[in-house]
Order: C-alpha cells, then sequence, then structure tokens
C-alpha cells in the first residue's frame, strides 16, 4: 500500500512538471492561426505575443524575424485574385494584414469576413498578420507564390 502512495505521488508530481493543461487553458494560451487556401487549413508562424489575463501575463518576445518566419512556413503556391480566409483562435476584435512586395514595400490589405484578396500579380509575397486583443496581441507569418 506504501508502493502505490509513492507511485502516485511520483506521478502526479511528474504530470505537473510537465505541464498538463488544466481546464481552462483552452481560453488563456498561445494564440494560434491559420491560413485557409482551398479550404485547406495552415498554420501560420507565430511571431511575438503578449497575452495578459488578470495576474498571469503571457510573452514570447525573442523570434526570428518575419523573413526567418517565412522561411519556417512552407510557402503555398495559389492563383493571382484568390481569396484566402485568416483565422485565428480566441476571435481577436482587430486584425491587421500587410503584405510585402517583392521589391520590398509594404501595403496595408483590407480584410473583410476574415478574408482577403490576393494581388493580380504574379510573384512572391509575405504576409505579416496582427492579431489585437482586449488583453494583448500577437503576430503571424505566412508567405505565398502567386502563380
Amino acid at each position: 500500500m506504501k508502493n502505490l502512495f509513492y507511485l502516485m505521488f511520483i506521478v502526479m508530481i511528474i504530470a505537473g512538471c510537465n505541464g498538463i493543461p488544466s481546464s481552462n487553458s483552452d481560453s488563456f494560451g498561445n494564440p494560434v492561426g491559420r491560413v485557409i487556401v482551398d479550404d485547406e487549413g495552415y498554420m501560420m508562424q507565430i511571431g511575438e505575443f503578449e497575452l495578459k489575463d488578470d495576474d498571469v501575463t503571457i510573452r514570447n518576445l525573442n523570434t526570428p524575424d518575419k523573413y526567418g518566419l517565412a522561411e519556417e512556413f512552407e510557402t503555398l503556391t495559389v492563383e493571382k485574385g484568390d481569396k484566402i480566409k485568416i483565422e485565428i483562435d480566441q476571435n481577436p476584435p482587430s486584425i491587421i494584414v500587410n503584405q510585402e512586395n517583392e521589391d520590398g514595400t509594404i501595403d496595408n490589405i483590407e480584410i473583410q469576413n476574415n478574408e482577403i484578396t490576393l494581388p493580380m500579380e504574379k510573384g512572391y509575397y509575405i504576409y505579416e498578420v496582427i492579431a489585437k486583443y482586449n488583453e494583448g496581441k500577437s503576430t503571424f507569418v505566412f508567405d505565398l507564390n502567386i502563380e
């Protein structure tokens, strides 16, 4: 009986150290963002984020720049003028989308109903998506080849 107690105690300690999620962890944690192309979802690379909830602050401010994040994302090939959807967990009240063109210029892209319309020009584009919450903000990156 004593051995069973020790075994249960060790399991509880290991579980606590590994951060097994609690029942409310879905409401607050690392944000997740997806880009939807042809009804297929692709997880965007998360950059910096900061979320605050009462006494807890979660931050990740030491990430690769957007070029490094774009390199980690599997570049998608899409058609010019297509519409793609942006989905971000925790439903941020504000989403800003910046498009970097091949010549290095950056355009702010209009987002409506979580959708953006892709350029009519062929080329390589990097997108930075900034989600602003009442409790903080998060940045996501993905890249596209437009044919």
